[in-house]
């Protein structure tokens, strides 16, 4: 997987929008949409949704092979696994079976080969770079991270209602918040608010 810095724009269905920064391509991943009360957040609604969102840095995975509706649905059942995976090692409980089967599985696919380009300059993906071999390289970064030193730095959003989760990649290991500009602005203004409420007539 490419290096470089991870982090996408995600659209709150009810307005607005904020960077948020998992730490890692595959959590970043995780957060494209959801199941159930996250159908609402769903942006990859087409194969082509999945092929563009592949190709965007860091992966820069520009898909050579059309995404097909079984690639799309596979990709959903990977990311639905890394969200639990990652609730669950963020709650400290064991990882669900199911969860790590089904990451497990979509690792094993052949991975996405990278190759010198640019008379040696430059690295992209050698041809074919077909959808599996993204899912592939996402599922492998999972499997790294909850068996790496990282694994438990694993968080949730400490943001009220905010589900939100991220590997705090950060010196001293205190990240709290999804994202400072988000949740980490409102709880500043709730204890704000709450030490005027006690405060002194």
């Amino acid at each position: 997987m490419r290096t470089g810095t991870t982090g996408r724009v995600l659209h709150d269905p009810k307005g607005g929008s904020f960077r948020f920064d998992a730490g890692a391509v595959c959590l970043d991943f995780a957060h494209t949409g959801g199941e159930g009360d996250y159908a609402v957040f769903e942006t990859l609604h087409e194969p082509g949704d999945l092929a563009g969102w592949l190709a965007q840095p860091p992966l820069d995975a520009a898909l050579t092979t059309p995404v097909t509706s079984r690639e799309l649905g596979a990709a959903k059942t990977l990311r639905q696994a890394i969200w639990e995976a990652a609730h669950a090692r963020a709650a400290e409980r064991p990882l669900p079976a199911e969860a790590v089967a089904t990451i497990n599985r979509a690792a094993q696919a052949a991975p996405l080969v990278p190759e010198l380009s640019g008379g040696g300059t430059a690295a992209t993906w050698a041809s074919p770079v077909r959808a599996t071999q993204a899912l592939s390289a996402l599922a492998r970064e999972m499997i790294d991270l909850l068996s790496g030193p990282l694994s438990g730095r694993v968080r949730e959003c400490a943001g009220e209602d905010c589900p939100l989760v991220f590997v705090d990649t950060s010196r001293p290991g205190a990240r709290r918040w999804c994202s400072m500009e988000r949740c980490g602005n409102r709880h500043k203004l709730r204890a704000l608010r709450a030490r005027r409420a006690t405060g002194p007539p």
